[in-house]
């Protein structure tokens, strides 16, 4: 037996008063609902309703149990509602996931423009630096700088991240401009320690269609890419950091890009998601307002690169 078909036609029947109104309301047989009706009561062993040629009038058993389940029911329903219209309209919870600066940076301008055209949306964002599980963390779409995402899940290229060699104007009118790669040996450097491994970041340059690493001595090493641009912008020395860190403050001329023929653009921001059939509108229209939004970067492009040598 179908319990909640069960209840459902039981209650329409008890309110309409007829088996025959019923199976009109609910698009189904008379029989259909005789049938629902006979097995609810033979699965709680009573007898529901007084049956005549005219009507169906409850018993007290079948009173009882109607008063109990009505409300419940209701209830049910409404939330069986909410929940198919929050999947079909604008509103609803979407989580997110993002790197802690491509969230500050990159994700929350496009929330609050989102927020403002779609009021009934709500967001729960996990700016974290680590890999997320899509669905054991009930993700609804992820950012990832970087290399594309490896794990199963739907990927759209957004934008090139370049990695911009740069220090502040007084650091380099005390120390002078490095002009080439092999310069910078003799500078003061600033450099990212991978988290995951306590190893430091080798620097990499594009050099005539190749990707060059080199390995840096570094006054200064930090696990946070936002802390290694702020130590930068203190004039302790030269770091290379990302466009999407960098890009602001080489606009507002507090740092100075390096280098730039050598600049690496390899890496980029990849927008993620699970494959599904039953995505929320919701969630399938902020996918596409953030990759129009986003797509080609030029809010995070800090110069057209110039392709040279070292």
């Amino acid at each position: 037996m179908d319990e909640l078909r069960a209840i459902a036609t039981f209650i329409r029947a008890a309110e309409l008063g007829s088996f025959n109104r019923a199976a009109t309301a609910q698009g189904i047989t008379p029989q259909a609902v005789s049938k629902n009706v006979r097995q609810l009561e033979s699965y709680l062993g009573v007898r529901l309703f007084h049956r005549t040629t005219r009507q169906n009038t409850l018993t007290e058993d079948g009173q009882l149990l109607f008063d109990s389940v009505r409300a419940s029911m209701e209830s049910f329903s409404g939330a069986l509602n909410r929940v198919k219209n929050s999947a079909k309209g604008d509103q609803g919870l979407i989580r997110v996931s993002a790197g802690g600066a491509v969230g500050r940076k990159v994700l929350m301008p496009l929330v609050a423009e989102f927020s403002r055209m779609h009021p009934g949306v709500t967001f729960d964002l996990v700016l974290e630096d680590r890999s997320t599980d899509t669905v054991g963390e009930r993700i609804d779409l992820g950012f990832k700088a970087g290399n594309a995402p490896t794990a199963q899940v739907v990927s759209r290229w957004l934008f090139p991240i370049q990695l911009i060699v740069c220090a502040t104007p007084s650091y380099l009118q005390s120390h002078g401009t490095p002009q080439t790669i092999d310069d910078l040996a003799n500078h003061q450097c600033i450099g990212y320690r991978q988290p995951g491994t306590g190893r430091p970041v080798p620097w990499e340059f594009q050099v005539e269609g190749e990707i060059l690493y080199k390995s840096m001595g570094y006054v200064v090493c930090c696990s946070d890419p936002e802390a290694e641009m702020h130590a930068v912008l203190s004039g302790i020395g030269v770091g290379q950091i990302d466009s999407i860190n960098a890009t602001a403050e080489i606009h507002a001329k507090r740092l100075v890009p390096l280098l730039t023929h050598s600049t690496s653009d390899r890496m980029g921001l990849y927008l993620y998601y699970a494959q599904r059939t039953d995505m929320p509108r919701r969630v399938r229209r902020f996918i596409d307002f953030a990759a129009e939004r986003l797509q080609g970067g030029k809010a995070f492009q800090a110069f057209a690169r110039k392709i040279g040598t070292a």
